[in-house]
């Protein structure tokens, strides 16, 4: 009596199941990148847009900064940018 194993498959599905993981683990990891350089960007734009409200003093300004900022009012907006360009 003979007693064959095939195990061709399990290796098969084990491979496909390891492509499926690998491919699920990139996904994550240009997601995870992908949104901290948008904080980055973002961190970049308030940083750029106090400065230039130091140099000119525009509504369009204020209003850039403080979409990016939640901030409402101009005085919270100025002590905001004092901190962020010390």
């Amino acid at each position: 009596m003979k007693f064959e194993l095939k195990t061709e498959n399990y290796s098969n599905s084990f491979s496909h199941f390891l492509r499926y993981v690998l491919i699920l683990a990139l996904i994550i990891i240009f997601c995870d990148v992908a949104l901290k350089l948008g904080i980055i960007s973002r961190n970049y734009q308030i940083e750029h847009k106090c400065r230039l409200l130091s140099l000119e003093k525009s509504k369009s300004n204020f209003r850039k900064l403080s979409s990016l900022t939640n901030l409402k009012s101009k005085q919270r907006i100025w002590e905001f940018c004092r901190e962020v360009v010390k």
